[in-house]
């Protein structure tokens, strides 16, 4: 039996049942995908160049012919990603780093949802004169890191800010609509304050559950069928919550990102911790806190990936292979990270960034990943490589130095300079961002930008430079 699982981890097995009628073209198709030795033989398949700033988000589109990407440069740009060619570039509108660019499903790529570092999210729509026409869908107080799609619909998605409010989006209407605001579990309800959020993902197999996580340990689920649309409840109400018994009430944690397998399990990412995969019976309930001693004995645990390093940005964390069969991450140390979903083992080590990758996506219907992080460019990275290629020889090395790394975080001294240096960066975020936990009437809709248009900068790739020439430094944070 053993050997018959090392046989189709190295993808002979799947040969074997193709050639002899046992296996049809798709099911061939997706195993291969899943093999050990396909990732094994990842390798840098070519690079995006074009950005003037670290590339902050990439997508594949529906089909996986073409990649939108958006950067500190504020630009969104289109890739033909296959033949290395950019197809065209608008300004996005934003008057800050962009962190999030999405395409909307069945708008045959011409709807462009993003969120940015200036508080906005804004729509780009490509029209049939090959002009982009960009407006402005709603604000928060603060920055808004990601945005959340309902799965093939062509009007509906989700933000998070870092004010704790999650926003409900129509693409038909031309207001956004304050669902909630996430806030702190405290004993004390009037203790509570707003939770800074990072993430927000939405549950594939049932649309109505979704997924928010920041500022603390926990990773909410919300059932959006408790909200009315028409702003009438803004009550945090979660009707669950994960987190690693360990880090109940540790207050020292955040959450930089979260994603959803296609079975519902939820992937949560920490700062300067580890990762984190738990089944939909791992749950908290909806108050983590009244959680008793005997009952978090006997809860089962999470799967934990290890050996990268989550401290310096807001770093993402995915899932890879055509039934999720890995999980992939960046590192500080440059490196990227994936895994086998099942066990937990580490199987490719690769160096995707000279300082830190941040974003990992995968190609929807082919064994291809797009990273970026604080390079300009995007890297792409097939299964290319003629030879099987083993973890690095000082990967003990590399794994310990970043568990040194947390350790250490973990045990700094908050001396009174450090303390004062914090309240000065408090102070001066919030003169930037003015955060604050707005009141009822704030709720009510904001006034829309005039819609502004662009002509398409179409490329054929020829003469785009590679970045270096923009003294502009990236932000990390």
């Amino acid at each position: 039996m053993e050997r018959l699982s090392k046989v189709s981890d190295n993808g002979l097995l799947e040969f074997y049942k193709r050639e002899t009628g046992f296996s049809s073209p798709r099911t061939f198709s997706r195993h291969i995908s899943a093999s050990q030795a396909l990732v094994e033989r990842l390798d840098l398949y070519g690079k995006l160049i074009g950005h003037e700033g670290c590339v902050n988000t990439i997508e594949f589109n529906s089909t996986g012919d073409y990649l939108v990407s958006g950067s500190d440069d504020k630009q969104i740009k289109f890739w033909d990603w296959a033949t290395n060619k950019l197809k065209f570039s608008y300004p996005s509108g934003h008057l800050d780093n962009v962190f999030q660019a999405r395409i909307m499903p069945f708008t045959d790529d011409r709807k462009i949802v993003t969120s940015a570092a200036d508080g906005k999210v804004r729509l780009g729509e490509i029209l049939e004169n090959g002009r982009v026409e960009t407006k402005r869908l709603g604000k928060h107080q603060g920055r808004v890191h990601k945005l959340a799609v309902e799965p093939g619909s062509p009007y509906i998605f989700y933000s998070c800010g870092e004010d704790g409010l999650v926003q409900h989006f129509d693409l038909r209407s031309n207001s956004a609509t304050k669902l909630f605001y996430c806030s702190t579990f405290a004993e004390n309800p009037q203790s509570s304050n707003s939770v800074r959020l990072n993430a927000i993902v939405i549950d594939p197999r049932n649309p109505n559950f979704l997924a928010a996580g920041g500022s603390d340990e926990y990773a909410r689920v919300y059932d959006i069928r408790r909200y009315q649309l028409d702003s009438s409840s803004s009550v945090d109400n979660p009707v669950n919550t994960f987190c690693p018994v360990h880090l109940i009430k540790t207050n020292d944690v955040h959450i930089t990102a979260l994603a959803y397998s296609n079975t519902s399990e939820l992937l949560v990412s920490y700062n300067d911790e580890l990762i984190y995969l738990f089944q939909k019976n791992m749950g908290l309930g909806p108050s983590p806190l009244s959680a008793t001693s005997e009952s978090l004995q006997n809860m089962e645990e999470a799967t934990v990936y290890s050996g990268h390093r989550n401290c310096k940005t807001v770093k993402g964390v995915n899932f890879y292979g055509p039934n999720d069969d890995y999980v992939m991450s960046g590192s500080d140390c440059g490196n990227i990270f994936i895994w086998r979903k099942k066990g937990a083992k580490m199987v490719r080590v690769m160096h995707g960034d000279r300082h830190i990758v941040n974003q990992l996506e995968p190609n929807p219907h082919l064994p291809v990943i797009a990273t970026s992080g604080i390079e300009k460019s995007i890297k792409l990275w097939g299964p290319t490589s003629n030879d099987v290629t083993p973890l690095p020889q000082d990967i003990e090395e590399l794994m310990d130095a970043n568990k040194r790394g947390r350790e250490d975080h973990s045990r700094v001294t908050l001396t009174p300079d450090v303390i004062m240096h914090v309240l000065r960066l408090h102070r001066r975020q919030a003169l930037a961002y003015v955060e604050r936990r707005p009141n009822r009437d704030d709720v009510e809709s904001d006034e829309e930008d005039v819609g502004e248009a662009y002509v398409l900068g179409f490329s054929d790739g020829e003469g785009e430079g590679d970045g270096n020439e923009n003294p502009r430094e990236c932000n990390i944070s």
